[in-house]
């Protein structure tokens, strides 16, 4: 059912017909209808409900699928009306999304979703417990099934949210501790993402032509023309209405994506819908809170039928966004030019002053780093480099003395710097002379500790 706020595409069921068909079911017909307000009891007005009937009887269909969220007594009531199951469209899309998982954590992640989903809509799911007996601190025989399905189902819940944060946890350490500069490939489901990266990396990831093919995230080494290595990582698609449980539940997948210094948000410009499309990616990443964000948008599958008659259409909207053909290779120059700038942008130039005798941390900032220059007096040794925010606002929060020559720590960097992911010590200060904390070096280094914020400047088109 269309309403009033709804945005309405030539062919509104295009999508949900494709769900349909990634779920294995086979669609035979479909009605839309449109009116301001569902109704609150079948959720289609009575009209509907009969020609929908006709169509079941007609097609002897076993499943109506809508493209809506339907409450629980909506559910109830429809299939009550229709005589077949009935499912919404984010019961269908946890479906695919549980058929499509593979690793250990995808499928905890898919079985919260789901479980988060069906509570309200118990229909006494683990009918062969048996109900509990009397005993000290438990309820009497007199407790119904369905509270018993509940607070198993409940308890289920909590002991999956404790392993995905340990998984979260783990990830974020494994993620934070890494070196290189990394770039996620977002986009809407099916828009090129994993046929991109085999292109770039020779990765060998699956890449078919259905929705949701990817659903554990993939990261491999991308030698960035211009640049060098980078990180390039590949995680699931996002969609239209992405149900919140599985948001939520998909957090510790999405850790490369929030973690990444850069978001490669890949559309597909042949779809008549992409403008949508790319609204909803925006969607789904301010609600994972990382719209903020630097991102790069590129204009997937410009060799098929119609892309190019869109592009300018694109372009009009997001003018930084960047056409490419992930099967030709067309607009590959172009694109890797922007990413190497883009990254540029994350670094800054840094004077570091070092004991002489802190070979560890002098080290450590050979291998991350583009040393400069090195100067020595009796005391220390000034170390001059390019080095990525992240590690400069390591530095700044383990007590480092640094100064910045040119760029800026963004402020997000400083929070997050973590003592326990440093892979190296920070060395002691004379008693004499101890090195200034963190917020007494801001200043010193040009930046004002009041005032100083995360790099306005946005490298492509962020939400």
């Amino acid at each position: 059912m269309l309403t009033s706020q709804d945005s309405v595409t030539e062919q509104p069921l295009e999508e949900l017909a494709g769900l349909a068909e990634t779920a294995n079911a086979t669609v035979v017909a479909g009605v839309v209808q449109r009116r301001d307000h569902p109704d609150q009891t079948t959720y289609l007005g009575k009209g509907k409900i009969h020609e929908l009937q006709e169509l079941v009887k007609l097609h002897d269909a076993d499943m109506v699928i809508f493209d809506n969220d339907l409450s629980p007594s909506q559910t109830r009531n429809l299939e009550k009306a229709l005589g077949v199951k009935v499912l919404d469209r984010s019961e269908l899309i946890l479906d695919i999304f549980a058929s499509n998982a593979r690793t250990y954590e995808a499928r905890l992640a898919v079985e919260l979703a789901q479980l988060e989903y069906s509570l309200p809509r118990l229909k006494r799911m683990w009918t062969h417990l048996s109900r509990q007996t009397m005993g000290v601190g438990m309820r009497g025989p007199g407790e119904k099934q369905l509270e018993v399905d509940r607070r198993l189902a409940e308890k289920r819940i909590h002991e999956l949210k404790q392993e995905l944060q340990k998984i979260e946890r783990r990830k974020e350490r494994e993620v934070a501790s890494r070196e290189s500069m990394t770039v996620s490939l977002v986009g809407y489901t099916n828009a090129g993402k994993s046929t991109l990266m085999n292109a770039l990396t020779n990765a060998g990831v699956e890449a078919v032509d259905k929705l949701f093919a990817t659903l554990d995230t993939r990261t491999r080494r991308w030698m960035l023309p211009g640049w060098g290595p980078v990180l390039l990582s590949d995680t699931v698609g996002f969609i239209r209405d992405l149900p919140h449980h599985l948001i939520a539940s998909f957090r510790a997948t999405l850790e490369e994506t929030r973690q990444a210094d850069l978001l490669l948000h890949v559309a597909d410009a042949s779809n008549p819908a992409v403008l949508d499309q790319i609204s909803s990616v925006y969607k789904v990443l301010r609600e994972l809170g990382i719209d903020e964000k630097d991102t790069l948008l590129v204009l997937n599958k410009i060799d098929r039928p119609g892309a190019k008659e869109r592009i300018e259409l694109i372009q009009a909207r997001y003018p930084n966004a960047i056409p490419i053909s992930a099967q030709t290779r067309e607009g590959f120059a172009a694109m890797s030019m922007a990413v190497s700038k883009a990254l540029t942008h994350g670094f800054v130039e840094l004077e570091v002053r070092l004991p002489p005798a802190d070979g560890k941390t002098a080290a450590w900032l050979s291998s991350v780093s583009e040393v400069l220059s090195k100067q020595y007096d009796d005391d220390f040794v000034f170390i001059r480099c390019r080095i990525r925010g992240s590690h400069a606002g390591r530095l700044v929060a383990l007590g480092y003395d640094v100064r910045v020559i040119s760029g800026r720590i963004p402020r997000k960097d400083l929070v997050q710097s973590n003592p326990s992911t440093a892979t190296f010590k920070p060395a002691l200060p004379s008693a004499d002379e101890p090195l200034p904390s963190a917020e007494e070096q801001l200043p010193a280094a040009g930046v004002d500790a009041a005032t100083a914020t995360e790099d306005p400047s946005t490298m492509g088109d962020v939400a």
